[in-house]
């Protein structure tokens, strides 16, 4: 077993050190996740899981026919038990590829660029380049 094992690992660390490896050229993909995708996934994961008891604190804070007791207790709740990660407000709209914020076509998740690339060479569905 030890002899098997030994043998998978020096074939594995030959074919890592080699890219062109029996004729095959492995391209090395581009990783576009940084540190504000991986803060703007977490705060979707917060605001999935504390939305329905925010929307329901929030609701009751703002209502004007309540005493102004129970909307102090609700607010103190929203302060204390809910995270302020969890807020809707706080989410931001990226592109999928290449984590850009700002210019994303909501409906495919990409950002303007690579919406156009993509649509110039006919790779997403249902899009077709304007011709007049």
């Amino acid at each position: 077993m030890a002899s098997l094992v030994s043998g998978v690992s020096k074939f594995f660390n030959i074919f890592s050190q080699n890219s062109k490896f029996l004729g095959h050229d492995f391209q090395q993909i581009r990783n576009y996740v940084g540190c504000r995708m991986r803060r703007d996934a977490k705060r979707r994961e917060l605001a999935g899981k504390y939305a329905p008891e925010r929307l329901r604190l929030v609701a009751i804070k703002r209502n004007n026919i309540l005493p102004v007791e129970i909307r102090d207790l609700a607010e103190k709740q929203i302060q204390e038990t809910i995270p302020r990660q969890s807020a809707l407000r706080q989410l931001t709209f990226r592109c999928v590829v290449t984590s850009r914020p700002r210019g994303v076509v909501y409906r495919w998740r990409l950002s303007r660029i690579v919406f156009r690339d993509l649509a110039d060479y006919n790779k997403l569905s249902g899009v077709q380049r304007a011709m007049w």
